[in-house]
C-alpha cells in the first residue's frame, strides 16, 4: 500500500482575511435602546389615539372601554413595528416583555388609582388642619385624632368628631392577635420544617384549609365559644381572638415555607459541631430567615387589620371610647368607615374615606417597624446590629494581639511556681529519708496541693 504524495507544508491561516479585517462580535447592550423607547412611544400614542377615537369620536365602544382598547392596540402596533425590524425569537421575546412589563404598570396604577381616590374623598377632614382661616385652637385642629362621635352626629359639620376610638379598638385589638400568633404561629411552622412526622402532615393540611377560611365564619367560632359561653358580652377581646383565628394560619404557611428555604448543610454544620437541635434551630436557622419570618408577620397582619365582619360579629358597634379591651363594645377602624358610609350625606362620607385613609396610614406605620426590626437580609448587618458587631470585633482582636503577652505571662508564672515547689521540696528532704519528718513531708504535698488548684 502506497504512502499519500507529499503536497508540502499548509498554514492554517492561509486563504484567510487578515486578523484585521475580522469584525469584532457585536456585545449585549442590556435595557431598552433609543430606538426602542421611540418605539414604545410610538406605539403607545397611536394606541391612545385609536382608542379616543373609537370611544369618544365615533361612539362605536362605550367610554369604559378605553383603556382596554386602547391597550389592545398597543400591544398590536408594537408587535408589528418590531416584526418590521426583527425576525424570529427577538419578536417574541420584546412582546413578552412588553406583556409582563404592561402587568407591573396595571398593578402599580391600580394601586395608585384605589390610594389617590382615598386621599382625596377623604381630604376635606384633613383639610382643616391645614387650613389658615380656622379660628381653631392647635389641639382643635386635630380634633379628627384626639375626638370621638360621642357629640357628634351624622349630619354635624366636619368642625366636630373624630375616630379617636376605633383607633385605639385597632391597636389593642391587633396588638392581642398578634401576640398569640407570632409565638403560636412561628412554634408551629418550626415543628412542621424540623421535626415532621404524621402528626405535622396532618397539621400542614389543616392549616391549609384553614388559609381560605371566610372571616364571618371565624366571627361566628368565637361568637359561639367565647361569647356565648364564657363572656356573655361583645368585648375587643373576642374581636382579637377572631383576628387570631384569620392570621395564625397565614403566619404557619409564609413561616413554613421560608423555613424550607434554609439550606440543608446550615443545619448539619450546627450538628457537627455538638449543637443540639434546638440550638441550631434557634441560633442558625431562625437568624438566617429572619426577613422572611418577619414577611409572614406582615402578611398576617395586612389580613387581619382589615377585616370587618368578625369584629361586626364579636366587638359590636359604639361611637364611645372604650380602652377596655376585655368589657364593652369596642369599634375598629375598618368598621366605623363602614358605618360613616352607611349614613347618608357627604359630611358622613367624607369621614368613612379619611378612616380609611387613616387605617392605611397605620398599616404602612406597621410595616415600616417590622422591617426596621427584622433587620438586613442574611449575612448582612445595619443599625444597632452593625455598631455591636463592630465592637465585638473591636474586642476579638484586642484579645488576640493580647494572648502572646498573656501566654509569656502564664508561662513565666507556672515556671516560677515550679521552682518554688523544688525549693521547698529540696529544703523539706533531710539527708537520711529514714529520719524525714512526717510535719515536713505533709506540709510539702499540702503546697503542692495548693499549687495545683491555683
Amino acid at each position: 500500500m502506497s504512502s499519500p504524495p507529499y503536497r508540502g507544508t499548509v498554514l492554517p491561516r492561509r486563504g484567510l482575511p487578515p486578523e484585521d479585517a475580522i469584525p469584532e462580535p457585536q456585545s449585549v447592550q442590556l435595557g431598552l435602546s433609543g430606538e426602542d423607547v421611540l418605539t414604545v412611544a410610538g406605539a403607545a400614542g397611536a394606541a391612545i389615539a385609536i382608542g379616543l377615537l373609537l370611544t369618544t369620536v365615533i361612539g362605536a365602544i362605550p367610554l369604559g372601554w378605553t383603556p382596554v382598547t386602547s391597550f389592545i392596540w398597543f400591544v398590536a402596533l408594537y408587535a408589528t413595528l418590531v416584526f418590521l425590524k426583527d425576525r424570529g425569537p427577538a419578536v417574541r421575546d420584546k412582546f413578552w416583555t412588553v406583556i409582563l412589563c404592561s402587568a407591573g404598570v396595571v398593578v402599580v396604577g391600580t394601586l395608585a388609582l384605589v390610594i389617590g381616590y382615598v386621599v382625596v374623598a377623604g381630604w376635606p377632614v384633613y383639610a382643616r388642619i391645614f387650613t389658615s382661616s380656622s379660628t381653631d385652637t392647635l389641639l382643635g385642629r386635630f380634633h379628627w385624632f384626639t375626638q370621638d362621635m360621642k357629640t357628634a352626629g351624622p349630619l354635624s359639620g366636619l368642625d366636630s368628631g373624630g375616630v379617636v376610638y376605633a383607633l385605639i379598638g385597632t391597636l389593642e385589638q391587633i396588638g392581642i392577635a398578634l401576640v398569640i400568633t407570632i409565638p403560636l404561629g412561628l412554634t408551629t411552622a418550626v415543628f412542621l420544617g424540623e421535626v415532621g412526622g404524621r402528626f405535622a402532615r396532618f397539621v400542614r393540611t389543616i392549616t391549609e384549609a384553614m388559609t381560605a377560611l371566610p372571616s364571618v365564619v371565624a366571627g361566628l367560632f368565637i361568637w359561639s365559644t367565647i361569647i356565648l359561653l364564657f363572656t356573655h358580652e361583645d368585648s375587643g377581646f373576642a374581636a382579637a381572638l377572631a383576628l387570631t383565628v384569620l392570621m395564625l394560619p397565614i403566619t404557619i404557611r409564609a413561616a413554613d415555607v421560608v423555613l424550607r428555604l434554609v439550606p440543608g448543610n446550615l443545619r448539619e454544620a450546627g450538628l457537627a459541631l455538638g449543637a443540639s437541635q434546638w440550638s441550631t434551630v434557634w441560633r442558625v436557622v431562625l437568624p438566617t430567615v429572619r426577613s422572611g419570618l418577619t414577611t409572614a408577620i406582615i402578611l398576617a397582619t395586612a389580613h387581619g387589620i382589615g377585616e370587618t365582619s368578625p369584629v361586626l360579629l364579636t366587638s359590636g358597634v359604639t361611637d364611645f371610647t372604650n380602652a377596655n379591651p376585655f368589657s364593652g363594645n369596642q369599634t375598629s377602624l375598618p368598621l366605623a368607615a363602614l358605618e360613616f358610609i352607611e349614613q347618608p350625606g357627604k359630611t358622613a362620607a367624607a369621614r368613612g374615606f379619611a378612616t380609611a385613609l387613616l387605617l392605611l396610614v397605620v398599616v404602612l406605620i406597621l410595616f415600616g417597624v417590622a422591617r426596621a426590626t427584622a433587620g438586613a437580609e442574611p449575612g448582612q448587618a445595619r443599625g444597632g446590629r452593625a455598631r455591636r458587631l463592630a465592637a465585638q470585633s473591636v474586642r476579638t482582636r484586642a484579645r488576640i494581639a493580647a494572648a502572646p503577652r498573656r501566654t509569656a505571662r502564664d508561662a513565666a508564672r507556672a515556671d516560677q511556681r515550679q521552682k518554688a515547689v523544688e525549693r521547698r521540696h529540696a529544703r523539706a528532704t533531710p539527708k537520711d529519708p529514714g529520719a524525714a519528718p512526717d510535719g515536713a513531708l505533709s506540709e510539702l504535698f499540702r503546697h503542692d496541693e495548693m499549687d495545683d488548684k491555683r
